[in-house]
């Protein structure tokens, strides 16, 4: 299976070949501004199956803490990734192409959901991370 994504202004642009796991919807605060929603919507990959296809060049990292980080585009200023110790660790689903077929299976974090958020009652939630 191929995986087409990339940001907005289309100067960055990335391809997987293989399948997204684990996909989630974040809803710390720190989530909330990076996405600038609600929440995050994000799946992981592996690093092997991850390619660039053009303007890796333009990314900018953002360092998060303990080896985490985030990549957006240096244009328009899209987060297409997260990372860890400088390796492509998941993309987020808002900047995939077409239908990655993933579903969200959790929603981590919601101890500390923005006030005005509904999340519904029948999704698997937890108030921290899940459960290792």
């Amino acid at each position: 299976m191929t995986i087409t994504g990339g940001c907005v202004c289309g100067n960055v642009n990335y391809k997987i070949e293989g399948k997204l796991r684990d996909a989630r919807s974040c809803h710390c605060s720190r989530c909330r501004k990076t996405f600038s929603s609600q929440a995050s919507a994000y799946a992981e990959v592996a690093p092997e199956e991850f390619e660039w296809v053009s303007g890796g060049d333009l990314l900018t990292t953002y360092e998060t803490g303990e080896g985490f980080g985030l990549q957006f585009c240096g244009q328009c200023g899209s987060t297409l990734c997260g990372t860890y110790h400088g390796e492509v660790h998941g993309i987020t689903l808002g900047c995939v192409d077409g239908d990655p077929e993933v579903e969200i299976g959790m929603h981590i974090f919601v101890g500390s959901k923005a006030a005005w958020e509904v999340i519904p009652d029948n999704v698997i939630q937890f108030q921290e991370g899940p459960p290792t």
